[in-house]
């Protein structure tokens, strides 16, 4: 075994080597080590919670990042036969392009992080919060998509036989992207579709829709599918395009509060002013009334009945739903209790029979 004269000491080169590379990582484990302690304690100090959010992100990727430079400043005094040089060249290729590629998706995910954090959804005017999340998720899995392409891309080519064979291989090119592309067709059109809702927002998260006859709040927007929440807890999956491409209901679009109606039935002989008053009460003292609308009227006029629109006001879907359940039990309570001839009946008109 080949040796090193070290001080007066004949030490195998491989014992040098292995100590060299043990003293490298070392030295970079404990760099890390002490930059992000630094980096922790500047971050705690803030009073914004971004920058400790993309400290933890970086934390990992950054430590192997700084192992694969320091491997790499040793690799010049190190001894390496030509088979394990040429392994170690192929390693570095295939290892470097995945740790830079880590580093920056888990960066892109901690602004996601960052943006959440601020972006707060569950504030009553949250219009601009839900722009910027769903704005920032979108963006955010296209970027890593990507960043992870041309991470693969990059180790690919870093492999000499896979760079030969790819261009090799150039000239057959277009007929294979024909048919990957006509195979590929209803994702790519998703894909795109996802694109132009980052910058078109037909809808944001958080967003009360009405799509395929359900009711429920846009839960997650992905690259090619949304996840819709019904109002029962199950989850709608429904392609990007179709909100590109087909009608649907967005209740929240420029703002959560809305208008519900609660509708009656009555007798054609019912005090309306009566019913006026009495709705105006219970609105007033119903704490899910946001004090804009508030309206009774005759909308119908039927044989034996009326129709009495009662309009009234809330600050989002569901406290609108909740409020107008209370408003059809409390009125419907009051026209039995104090006016039950208000209630719709059917007439019949008897005729003496004469002789």
């Amino acid at each position: 075994m080949p040796t090193l004269d070290l001080f007066g000491w004949a030490v195998p080169v491989l014992v040098v080597d292995l100590s060299t590379v043990a003293i490298a990582v070392v030295a970079a484990l404990a760099l890390h080590w002490l930059v992000f302690r630094i980096a922790g304690r500047i971050a705690a100090r803030t009073p914004d919670s971004g920058d400790d959010i993309l400290v933890a992100h970086a934390r990992r990727p950054s430590r192997w990042i700084l192992v694969a430079i320091a491997l790499a400043a040793v690799r010049g005094v190190i001894h390496l036969p030509d088979g394990a040089h040429r392994l170690w060249t192929l390693l570095a290729g295939l290892i470097v392009p995945a740790l830079i590629g880590w580093l920056a998706i888990a960066l892109i995910r901690g602004v996601n992080d960052v943006i959440a954090v601020h972006a707060d959804i569950s504030i009553e005017d949250n219009l601009n919060a839900r722009r910027k999340r769903t704005r920032s998720a979108i963006l955010g899995r296209i970027a890593v998509f990507v960043i992870g392409f041309v991470t693969v891309c990059v180790m690919l080519l870093s492999i000499p036989s896979v760079r030969n064979v790819g261009v090799t291989l150039m000239a057959s090119a277009g007929l294979a992207g024909l048919a990957v592309g006509a195979a590929a067709q209803p994702a790519l059109k998703n894909l795109i579709a996802g694109i132009q809702m980052a910058f078109t927002e037909p809808i944001r998260i958080d967003d009360v829709v009405i799509i395929e006859g359900e009711w429920g709040r846009i839960e997650e927007i992905r690259l090619t599918y949304v996840i819709v929440r019904i109002w029962d807890d199950r989850r709608l999956v429904v392609p990007v395009s179709k909100f590109l491409e087909d009608s649907f209901q967005n209740w929240t679009r420029t703002s959560s509060a809305l208008m519900g109606t609660v509708f009656l039935h009555l007798d054609p002989r019912a005090d309306v002013a009566r019913i006026r008053a009495k709705a105006e009460e219970l609105v007033a003292a119903h704490p899910k009334w946001d004090r804009r609308v508030i309206g009774t009227q005759v909308t119908e006029q039927r044989r034996d009945a009326i129709e009495v629109r009662v309009l009234v006001s809330a600050a989002d879907a569901g406290r609108a739903f909740d409020l107008r359940c209370d408003m059809r039990e409390g009125l419907m309570r009051y026209i039995a209790d104090e006016m039950p001839e208000a209630l719709p009946r059917e007439r019949l008109a008897v005729e003496p029979i004469t002789a």
